[in-house]
């Protein structure tokens, strides 16, 4: 038993391969894979082969109408050979055949290809234009990479063309040229050029497909290539200067601030200022990459495959056979891997130097907690914060105080560990407290026509609670 797959071509019968006409003619049983394609006409006048249109009619999905077709094809095949005809080529935008062809070679079945033109092959002839850069894209899976060329099929109906354009709005601007291809190598056939965001404004079939021209490489301002592209041009030979001059250490402080914006900007709730940080952020990144790209170190692509490989590895349980159902079992097996990719003498070596003091004495006790070295309870160290504020009292010298103050932070630190609270994070909100309050209080002193070097403490209190009240009020 052999599944003859036939391409009928992209529209009239007089494009059918000679191979595939004697096929069609050989008695053996056809089914087709829809009625609705401009050949059938000719090749089926008398309606005598069967279709697989009442699958679409049945089915819920695309992917079921596939699979249901896969089946009713594999199983015909276990009576005799079969031919099984698609529109255009067997192999160009047809799901249905590639499931058929993982089908027939798990189960043993013979399988012929029949080639016929495509609907790719149609389009080079109504663009007259060579293929050889253009990507072929499904509207319905849509991978698209906006600085080639793209042919997108698949569009069936208005709703489907909408959610196309939605998604193509998410990458090339509204007022992108797209070419609209009907009814390709038929006598209907047609091309009109419109821009995308018109792209629904009229009925979409499945004989309609769309050309869309590669976006210039600062026109892809909303992908990464985009702004990769504005990078690379600012560090060429002929770029920007000071871009040229810049080195990792010359960077470095740049990279710690932008990050300490992102989180005030997290902190804020403000997601308008969250997008301009977090580009901050991803500049810095790109800037070093450039940097060692220039000095021969590394290139942005080592970076992007490292850490693309190190998220493969610590998650197994997403791209691999391991399982872990909570956060906690993810954190373990995580916190494994990573012991047993980067052996390490001591529990606490990789907590940055560079960290904030405050931030890096929970890290490092949060790490010697995972081996027990902890008290039991918050008891436990609430009881050493009050020791700690008795020897800070008893310190004699600024050496001393500041030993014991640093004892008192590090207890605290514990303290809000336990407790679920980012130290670090808290002393952030305060200091943000603080600076509304006291501007608070500045602007009260302003209208009041006072100077607040003038006053005592308890007049600076006074209007410190006022301010405080007018806050909560």
């Amino acid at each position: 038993m052999t599944i003859h797959i036939a391409g009928l071509g992209p529209g009239r019968a007089e494009l059918l391969t000679i191979d595939v006409r004697d096929l069609l003619a050989s008695g053996m049983p056809i089914i087709l894979r829809t009625r609705h394609h401009p050949t059938v006409a000719t090749i089926d006048a008398e309606g005598s082969f069967a279709d697989c249109d009442d699958l679409y009619n049945a089915s819920a999905s695309f992917d079921l109408v596939y699979a249901r077709i896969v089946d009713r094809v594999i199983n015909a095949a276990r009576s005799g050979d079969v031919v099984f005809a698609v529109p255009g080529h067997p192999l160009v935008a047809e799901r249905a055949v590639v499931g058929i062809i993982a089908r027939a070679e798990s189960e043993g079945v013979s399988l012929q290809i029949h080639p016929g033109l495509s609907f790719a092959d149609a389009a080079a002839t109504a663009l007259r234009r060579d293929m050889a850069t253009v990507q072929l894209c499904d509207a319905l899976d849509l991978r698209i990479d906006a600085q080639r060329p793209a042919l997108v099929s698949q569009l069936y109906d208005r709703d489907t063309a909408t959610a196309l354009k939605l998604a193509l709005l998410d990458v090339y601007p509204p007022d992108h040229p797209v070419t609209t291809l009907t009814a390709l190598g038929t006598s209907d056939e047609s091309v009109r050029i419109t821009p995308l965001s018109e792209l629904d404004h009229r009925p979409a079939s499945h004989l309609d497909s769309i050309f869309l021209p590669e976006l210039g490489p600062l026109e892809d301002l909303r992908r990464f290539d985009g702004l990769y592209a504005i990078i690379e041009r600012l560090h060429a030979p002929d770029g920007c200067p000071w871009d040229r001059e810049q080195t990792h250490t010359s960077l470095r402080p740049h990279l710690l601030e932008e990050a300490y914006e992102a989180l005030e900007a997290i902190d804020a709730g403000d997601p308008a200022r969250l997008i301009e940080e977090l580009g901050d952020v991803l500049l810095q990144v790109l800037m070093h990459a450039a940097v060692a790209t220039r000095t021969g170190e590394f290139t942005f692509a080592d970076v992007t495959g490292h850490i693309s490989r190190k998220l493969l590895r610590r998650h197994p349980h997403v791209f691999g056979d391991a399982t872990a159902k909570t956060a906690e079992e993810v954190w373990q097996s995580w916190e494994a891997l990573k012991q047993a990719e980067k052996p390490r003498s001591s529990i606490l070596e990789g907590v940055p130097s560079s960290l904030p003091a405050l931030a890096a004495s929970q890290s490092i006790q949060g790490r010697a907690r995972r081996i027990g070295f902890d008290w039991p309870d918050v008891e436990g160290p609430l009881e050493k914060l009050v020791e700690e504020v008795q020897e800070f009292a008893r310190a004699q010298g600024a050496s001393d105080r500041e030993d014991e103050f640093g004892d008192i932070l590090f207890v605290l630190a514990n303290v809000a560990q336990r407790l679920g609270i980012d130290a670090e994070q808290a002393l952030r909100r305060a200091n943000t407290k603080f600076r509304r309050r006291f501007g608070a209080v500045e602007e009260i002193a302003r209208t009041r026509n006072v100077d607040l070097k003038d006053l005592d403490l308890d007049a600076l209190d006074a209007l410190w609670n006022e301010a405080k009240a007018g806050e909560t009020g």
